[in-house]
């Protein structure tokens, strides 16, 4: 049974002047959107504001990165700089974090995904992101693994490295202190 994730009054004001603070001081990731309209879908959203607040305090950084003009939904990814302290040093996903024998990870990036109401990114929406800027400079992110590469027990993950997007690919169940992974949020 999934209960109502609400934050208080005091941390969705703090939330929304975060997000308004850093919704202004990178203009370039959402040219032509308003904070406005931003914050009247965030208001009528809280379970959505949940989400946020729980990218935010891993370290993610959300902002506004696109509209969708079909649904009117605002796009979020995680922004930081580098992959999101809070979500490092986990394995891809359950399956992977139940074949490890020892050293298991606290979690993985597809568990707490989903725990936290987001989406991992995609290698699209990855390439998408580093557009905006210069992101996984020195960590990198694991991304959402096409089928027929899990299925063998892969998985893959990107950064940026000599102006580049690369993809690699790992075992699903490894895990650095330096890999996590970015999501992505419709509001």
């Amino acid at each position: 049974m999934n209960l109502a994730k609400e934050l208080s009054t005091e941390q969705r004001e703090e939330l929304l002047h975060t997000l308004k603070a850093r919704f202004e001081k990178n203009m370039n990731r959402h040219t032509g959107l308003e904070w406005a309209d931003v914050q009247a879908r965030l208001e009528a959203n809280s379970e959505k504001s949940w989400s946020l607040h729980e990218m935010e305090n891993t370290g993610g950084e959300p902002d506004v990165v696109g509209h969708d003009n079909q649904t009117g939904e605002y796009i979020f990814y995680d922004c930081s700089a580098e992959s999101p302290k809070g979500r490092r040093s986990i394995c891809y996903d359950r399956e992977a974090l139940e074949s490890r024998k020892e050293h298991k990870p606290k979690s993985s990036a597809v568990e707490m995904a989903n725990a936290m109401g987001i989406e991992l990114l995609t290698e699209e929406q990855y390439r998408e992101l580093q557009k905006l800027g210069n992101f996984d400079m020195k960590s990198s992110s694991w991304v959402v693994t096409p089928a027929s590469i899990r299925k063998l027990g892969g998985a893959i993950f990107c950064d940026r490295r000599y102006d580049t997007v690369f993809v690699y690919h790992n075992g699903a169940e490894s895990y650095y202190g330096a890999r996590g992974f970015r999501g992505s949020l419709r509001v």
